[in-house]
């Protein structure tokens, strides 16, 4: 992938489907790169791949994660909130998303229960130094 040439972009679907227009977040170029470099590698990519690739490659993530964003959103309206379930709503047919997504979220509820258990209350420790 490093030695591919970034073509021209597809812009047409965040630039022509946004009825977001109003609130229209400016994505900063580079923000993500050099984790996306990092990934890359990761992935089996050179260590340092093309610009072009990275800035082609975080365009797409972008891309993706504002329209699937967007779409939660939509879905999350209809409730008037917005959920983690819309989220995964949204990647119910991509399984390995899914499953991954859940794994994650397992994950961070595991971590809140051990930092929750090993929280110390300041006045049950004070009263027990007493």
């Amino acid at each position: 992938m490093s030695n591919s040439a970034a073509g021209p972009s597809s812009k047409s679907k965040a630039g022509s489907s946004q009825p977001y227009g109003t609130t229209s977040f400016k994505h900063k170029r580079g923000v993500f790169q050099k984790d996306l470099q990092h990934m890359m590698y990761g992935f089996g990519d050179d260590a340092n791949p093309l610009p072009e690739t990275v800035a082609l490659v975080e365009e797409i993530v972008v891309e993706y994660v504002t329209d699937l964003a967007h779409n939660a959103q939509d879905i999350g309206s209809k409730r008037g909130k917005l959920s983690v379930e819309d989220f995964l709503y949204q990647i119910r047919k991509d399984f390995p998303k899914l499953k991954r997504c859940t794994e994650l979220l397992s994950m961070q509820k595991e971590l809140k229960q051990v930092k929750k258990a090993f929280e110390v209350d300041e006045e049950k420790l004070a009263a027990w130094h007493q």
